[in-house]
């Protein structure tokens, strides 16, 4: 997929923009996760260890594959200091910085709605007809 141009604004709706795949990466739970746990370190580093703690449920594969893509990204900054183990440091951008806040605001609405969620989710499940 092509690059858009240095200053363009996407356009979800096209089937070949690149926005497509940057809200594959950053509206996983893990994202949410790690952002907010930096945000809240900020300005401070948070290593490796300690994100993996604040985050229950993340195995070390999946929080490497996350921090990997927000550093790609330039959402997240990685410094490592050369000791024996590495110890690897992370903290927001400015950039990263400025997607807590709509990843705040859609957390809130999910914590907020997720009961009457589940109660549609139950409704839907007992109306739908039983498959054998």
């Amino acid at each position: 997929m092509t690059p858009s141009p240095k200053g363009a604004r996407g356009d979800l709706f096209d089937p070949a923009c690149p926005t497509r795949l940057l809200l594959d990466r950053i509206g996983t739970k893990w994202t949410s996760m790690a952002v907010k746990v930096l945000a809240e370190a900020g300005p401070d580093e948070v290593r490796f260890a300690e994100l993996q703690r604040r985050m229950p449920g993340i195995s070390q594969k999946m929080l490497s594959v996350t921090l990997q893509s927000l550093a790609r990204d330039g959402l997240v900054e990685r410094r490592v200091e050369p000791t024996v183990p590495p110890r690897v440091h992370y903290r927001l951008t400015g950039l990263g910085h400025s997607l807590e806040v709509p990843l705040a605001a859609l957390r809130t609405w999910a914590e907020e709605h997720m009961a009457a969620i589940d109660r549609a989710n139950a409704a839907a499940d007992e109306a739908a007809p039983t498959r054998r």
